[in-house]
């Protein structure tokens, strides 16, 4: 086992450090503080120890085979373990002093993540938290590939280890001059006859729109698509159509958010990169679940 180990384990990192920086040599040896001919050096001497083609060569750039990702993914967990059983021996991490990558949703960048985190910096003054918004799917592919230690996502990641920490209402986003735009609630059906804006097919948010509207009988007009959702409210409040949007206390103020009656909503997760994490991330993902749980309760 020994043996192993210590010939593979600098091959193995150089991997999984190459295919998180999808085969980009120079920014995967500067994220391992090494040369990149060194770094070039590593993953070819594993591909003959292995005696697996492990790069594709097009021009100045690599990518992966499908072996060569199968093997990063595999071990990105078991380096990881590694690394942080290391740094708990030789105390290099104490809890209270590090770095943690975080990501959350498009739709959560005004309120709840900005309170959260400016209330986690004052508790733990000493760790810094670098931050990544995005939509879900690059949110999961990140972590994934371990270039985030925590993330929030919608909807829970099957692949991740996660904590359900409360759930996304979503409700009809319509300008202020609609006929139903002072109704307490509506049924989505009567909005069968709309144009929608709505994100493009590879959101959560469109599919969880296409779905809904199904359930109520209809196929929605979805005539323009926007990745940025305060661009949907703008084009909302403009008149170009309706959306189903979460909450947003940014809202302009010529869209009006209307509930939608029946159950519309999405689970929020807090996902994590490994089973195992370091301390400053453990800091704040208990945090986070901590914060959750109170405000259900309230």
């Amino acid at each position: 086992m020994d043996q192993w180990l210590s010939l593979f384990a600098p091959q193995l990192q150089a991997l999984a450090e190459l295919a998180a920086h999808d085969g980009h040599m120079t920014r995967a040896a500067t994220a391992l503080g090494i040369p990149q001919s060194s770094m070039s050096r590593r993953v070819h001497a594993l591909e003959n120890d292995l005696g697996t083609p492990l790069l594709i060569h097009a021009g100045r750039t690599v990518r992966l085979t499908e072996a060569g990702e199968e093997l990063a993914r595999r071990v990105r967990d078991p380096l990881h373990e590694l690394e942080m059983a290391i740094d708990a021996v030789v105390g290099e991490t104490d809890g209270e002093h590090g770095t943690v990558r975080f990501g959350f949703p498009l739709t959560m960048g005004a309120g709840l993540v900005p309170d959260l985190l400016a209330a986690f910096r004052r508790a733990h003054p000493g760790i810094t938290v670098t931050l990544k918004q995005a939509h879900g799917s690059e949110l999961v592919r990140d972590l994934e590939t371990g270039s985030l230690d925590l993330a929030v996502t919608i909807p829970p990641p099957d692949r991740l280890p996660h904590t359900i920490i409360g759930a996304q209402e979503i409700g009809a986003a319509l300008p202020i001059s609609h006929p139903l735009a002072q109704s307490r609630r509506i049924p989505l059906a009567h909005l069968r006859a709309e144009t929608f804006i709505a994100n493009p097919p590879s959101y959560h948010l469109r599919s969880a729109t296409e779905q809904w509207c199904a359930a109520a009988g209809f196929t929605p007009d979805i005539a323009v698509e926007v990745t940025e959702f305060t661009t949907i409210r703008e084009l909302v409040a403009r008149g170009l159509g309706v959306a189903l949007l979460p909450h947003d206390d940014r809202a302009p103020s010529d869209v009006v958010e209307v509930p939608l009656t029946g159950e519309h909503r999405r689970a929020i997760a807090l996902a994590r990169a490994t089973a195992t994490v370091s301390p400053v991330t453990r800091r704040l993902h208990e945090f986070v679940i901590a914060r959750a749980a109170g405000d259900q309760q309230v």
